[in-house]
């Protein structure tokens, strides 16, 4: 491999990506017990917040937004959260520069629209037929 070369090694960082591994403060780092304390700490409230967003998914509120929080949360201390969330970012990236292109949102403009009219079409053929009923007047 020579200098030139634009192969990396699996879980180097890419232009503008950190290093991996923890991002504690070095007097942390520097006693293992209390770095472990700190990765302990880091864990729990990770596990909190992921708890919390999984529960937004059946509740409501931004679920997945809060798991991503979560995931970035542990990523300031574990190489394997970092590389899940690299690969996570790299992912969403990529689907949205598919969503970018110009075909595929013609095509889903086009799908939108139809949907539309047939959701309208429907309702209209409701409203021809039965009218509006309030919910208070239905004994009547």
């Amino acid at each position: 491999m020579n200098a030139e070369s634009d192969e990396r090694a699996p879980g180097s960082p890419r232009d503008g990506e950190a290093e991996l591994g923890s991002r504690a403060p070095e007097f942390i780092k520097a006693r293992r017990g209390l770095h472990l304390s700190w990765q302990v700490g880091v864990f729990i409230v990770g596990l909190a917040v992921i708890g919390a967003g999984i529960l937004m998914l059946v509740f409501p509120g931004p679920g997945w937004l809060v798991i991503f929080a979560g995931m970035a949360i542990w990523a300031t201390e574990f190489v394997w959260a970092q590389i899940v969330l690299r690969w996570t970012k790299r992912k969403v990236t990529e689907a949205a520069q598919r969503a970018l292109d110009p075909k595929v949102r013609r095509r889903n403009i086009t799908l939108t629209v139809i949907g539309v009219v047939i959701i309208a079409a429907l309702l209209g053929w409701y409203l021809w037929n039965f009218g509006i009923v309030m919910p208070w007047k239905i004994d009547e």
